[in-house]
């Protein structure tokens, strides 16, 4: 099934089923008002979630409106957690290659991961609001996973159960902000603004057999300004599948439901795919030519993120956005 959640209702907006094919949807008030509170009884509200869902694809959902996307909230307009990873190895090495730096042998053991925004996220149609472009503005397209109630120490093996959903997210970052910040030795906190979530987010089983390894196996296609920007496999090169960071972010705690846990940039060895983020494609330039001749995000300019199934069908909807000075 699929899920999204209106407009209205507070800040944890409403919850909606969604149909297939993303035209129509039918509020879920009855059985659970907001994706968080659903979340939270998952075993109990999910099978009532997958009836209704089943009723709206037939036709037969009491309450059924066509769905205009500029009406959607992020899925989850906030969230208890957001942990993101950056399990796409070849991105780590080519950033690190670029500035003369080595990858330490336990980055291939150990997921990197830090603690993101989750107070708040953008919905598939929202601007980004930034205060200034000389920040670095930059997207980051990665896939996102949405738990229930994890224990803390939870194995790979029992981690894949705690999986229930799947989304896209446009991480923003702001790239000039970055190095300052992580020279303190704290990690990121101003170069992190608010991120933005994919329209809906699916359960695994909607995925069929691009859901397989705990990974999804399909490009994530990236547009800029209307022009193809990249679409790496998202279900190559991932060096550690979304079971294995969520135990490893529940390794000594445990997760609330409804945590998001993000892959990071997605990215391939082949770089004939393409980017999914400009830092990215500055560090394929660099190691090329001597230096990048991509610039970074500007005011009015646009991002589409989204990713299609073997038919050519978008499966989350696309996050379109606008980069918008704030104030």
């Amino acid at each position: 099934m699929k899920l999204g959640s209106l407009k209205e209702g507070g800040r944890d907006g409403t919850l909606i089923v969604v149909s297939r094919d993303l035209g129509k949807a039918v509020r879920a008030t009855a059985i659970a008002p907001t994706l968080q509170r659903a979340l939270e009884d998952w075993s109990n509200v999910a099978p009532r979630l997958n009836a209704l869902s089943e009723a709206l694809n037939a036709g037969n959902a009491e309450g059924a409106f066509d769905l205009d996307m500029a009406d959607l909230a992020a899925p989850m307009p906030r969230a208890y957690e957001f942990v993101d990873g950056s399990a796409y190895l070849p991105h780590v090495e080519r950033v690190r290659r670029a500035r003369g730096a080595e990858v330490p042998e336990s980055f291939y053991v150990d997921p990197l991961m830090y603690q993101a925004v989750s107070a708040g996220f953008y919905g598939p149609r929202d601007a980004v609001k930034v205060t200034s472009e000389d920040y670095g503005i930059d997207l980051e397209a990665e896939v996102v996973i949405v738990t229930d109630d994890v224990p803390m120490a939870v194995t790979p093996a029992d981690a894949a159960a705690h999986i229930q959903l799947v989304g896209l997210v446009n991480d923003v970052s702001l790239r000039g902000l970055i190095p300052p910040e992580l020279a303190k030795g704290f990690g990121f906190l101003q170069s992190k603004p608010r991120s933005a979530l994919s329209p809906v987010f699916v359960t695994p089983d909607e995925l069929g057999d691009a859901w397989k390894d705990n990974k999804v196996h399909r490009p994530m296609l990236t547009h800029i300004n209307g022009k193809w920007f990249g679409a790496p496999e998202a279900g190559v090169d991932m060096q550690f599948d979304f079971a294995q960071l969520v135990a490893h972010a529940a390794k000594t705690r445990p997760l609330t439901a409804g945590t998001i846990v993000g892959s990071g940039t997605v990215a391939n060895e082949d770089t004939s795919l393409g980017a999914s983020c400009f830092a990215e494609q500055r560090t394929v330039e660099t190691l090329r030519d001597g230096k990048p001749s991509t610039p970074f995000m500007k005011f009015g300019d646009t991002v589409r993120i989204e990713m299609l199934d073997a038919e050519g069908k978008t499966i989350f909807g696309a996050i379109e956005q606008k980069i918008e000075r704030a104030g």
